[in-house]
């Protein structure tokens, strides 16, 4: 498909669009019998039925290879969720609801006459929406997105649509292409079928309540927009931590390292909400438009500049939280050799008016001290005069960390007098928990991810050119690596916030990491 092309879709897509009411859906998912299906669709449905969230009527079909009946699928499903639902125990009234409206389809995703029989089932429905108001949710291998699309095409239940509010969508998983190129010939493939506004390319990181609540923080408090720009800001810090190592998930890892697992999609993410424009209105395009802009604003780096910049670590045998953990190249399915990095660190610029000269410094990593996601933004520091005889030259800057799990919140540290006759200056912290605000209720990322993609909304949704922008930033640094072995100082013990070489990349600059903490 050449440029043009490509760029029709995109501007097609931005037509003015409103929300719309949610109406009668039927929920295709295939990959039924997987883990994503039993962990996470299910429970999520079912959570949104609890809620009366869903739109009446509703049908959920499985489509998978393994045989089984309808009632064989539910009591699956029921023992599944009385695993991972995030309530307990289940509603046994709502499941007995929720079951009635649960089918299954036996058939291979290769299977022309499967397809046939799905259409069979979606058209044996009484309802006019039931049949018309189609969301397949391609829970299966990416190498499997275009061949699905296919058949859905050839059998006349996917429709590329031209104009309008499309009733026809595709729901696809990460990871989208492996890189670039790949991500381009995926989007290629599946463009053939379904015109990108149908097109919903999912990232649970935007899911999250409080990663959703960055744009409303930003651009609903008047008292922060002043201060959210190069004149008020030294710089940012996006930590993105887990204090699980890669275990089971060896082979899958050895393919794709912490550059491609996180910083591609969740951390990339996270960075263009912290620092995009505000968009003309909260309509799905306009919100995008804004993220693809921040992602091109980013400063692209030499050999040399990615050398100074970027840092790649990879833990070896430690404890966390007094729990033995094995190096990675000790962990199954790895290469006892392998180079691959299960933590990355760097410093990013971003070229634009808001922005200009401000570092960000991102960082993920596995087997890490604290399982733990914030955005730290760190003011410039007041002038040291009024204080310096009192307090030295290390009175402590304001800053802004916006926690986005666990124990979710926001804290601002400013700087205090203790108590007493001395003038003996502190950093004291003012701290919005969303627990005590709002509540311990979160509702799950699937939750809202689902019922965004049933109402046809694109918002938290990937599009075409932001998942080809952000792997474009990550292929030009891991082209920079290529082949080259770790050295000592990128190898780091489980259980420690990251390599030698990480800490160096902010002290060269006169910073240090601000660690995420355990809240109290």
């Amino acid at each position: 498909m050449n440029d043009l092309s490509n760029l029709d879709e995109l501007l097609a897509s931005r037509a003015a669009e409103t929300r719309r009411t949610i109406e009668p859906c039927t929920v295709v998912i295939f990959g039924a019998s997987g883990d994503l299906t039993a962990r996470k669709l299910i429970p999520a449905l079912y959570h949104l039925a609890m809620e009366g969230a869903l739109p009446l009527p509703y049908r959920i079909i499985g489509f998978a290879r393994r045989e089984k009946t309808d009632d064989t699928w539910r009591e699956e499903l029921h023992t599944a969720l009385q695993q991972f639902s995030r309530t307990k125990p289940l509603n046994e009234d709502v499941w007995k609801a929720f079951a009635a409206n649960v089918h299954y389809c036996q058939a291979d995703i290769s299977d022309d006459a499967g397809y046939e029989k799905l259409k069979s089932t979606i058209q044996s429905f009484d309802n006019d929406k039931l049949k018309k108001n189609l969301l397949f949710y391609l829970a299966t291998n990416p190498s499997q997105f275009g061949e699905i699309a296919e058949h859905l095409n050839r059998v006349g239940l996917l429709h590329k649509e031209e104009g309008g509010i499309t009733t026809e969508r595709l729901v696809v998983e990460k990871p989208f292409g492996h890189d670039l190129a790949s991500a381009k010939a995926l989007n290629a493939e599946l463009i053939r079928f379904a015109h990108e506004r149908q097109i919903f390319r999912i990232d649970h990181y935007l899911g999250k309540e409080t990663v959703q609540n960055i744009l409303t923080f930003r651009f609903s408090n008047g008292i922060f927009e002043h201060l959210w720009n190069r004149d008020s800001i030294d710089h940012v810090q996006i930590t993105v931590g887990e204090k699980i190592g890669v275990g089971s998930r060896g082979g899958y890892y050895e393919e794709s390292g912490a550059m491609r697992d996180m910083v591609q999609n969740h951390v990339l993410q996270v960075l263009s909400l912290v620092a995009m424009e505000p968009p003309v209105s909260l309509e799905a395009e306009n919100v995008r438009d804004e993220k693809v802009k921040l992602l091109k604003s980013i400063r692209a780096m030499s050999a040399a500049e990615s050398a100074k910049n970027v840092v790649r670590g990879q833990y070896f045998a430690g404890e966390v939280e007094g729990e033995a953990r094995p190096a990675y190249r000790s962990e199954p399915k790895v290469n006892a050799k392998s180079n691959v990095e299960t933590f990355v660190a760097m410093k990013l610029l971003i070229d634009n008016w808001r922005w200009s000269g401000v570092p960000f410094y991102l960082r993920t990593g596995k087997n890490l001290p604290l399982s733990a996601s914030e955005v730290r933004i760190q003011f410039k520091p007041a002038p040291n005069i009024l204080f310096a005889a009192k307090s030295g030259t290390k009175l402590d800057p304001n800053s802004l960390t916006l926690r986005l799990q666990p124990d979710e919140g926001i804290t601002l540290r400013f700087n205090g007098k203790v108590p007493g006759a001395a003038m003996e200056l502190r950093p004291v912290r003012m701290r919005f928990s969303y627990d005590t605000e709002f509540g311990a209720y979160t509702p799950e990322a699937y939750e809202r991810l689902l019922l965004e993609a049933i109402a046809g909304d694109a918002t938290l949704f990937i599009r075409r050119d932001e998942v080809e922008t952000a792997w474009g930033i990550v292929d030009a640094i891991r082209s920079f690596w290529a082949d080259k072995p770790l050295t000592n100082r990128e190898f780091y013990l489980a259980g420690t916030w990251g390599p030698t070489a990480a800490d160096d990349l902010l002290t060269s600059d006169g910073r240090e990491w601000r660690n995420p903490q355990p809240q109290k």
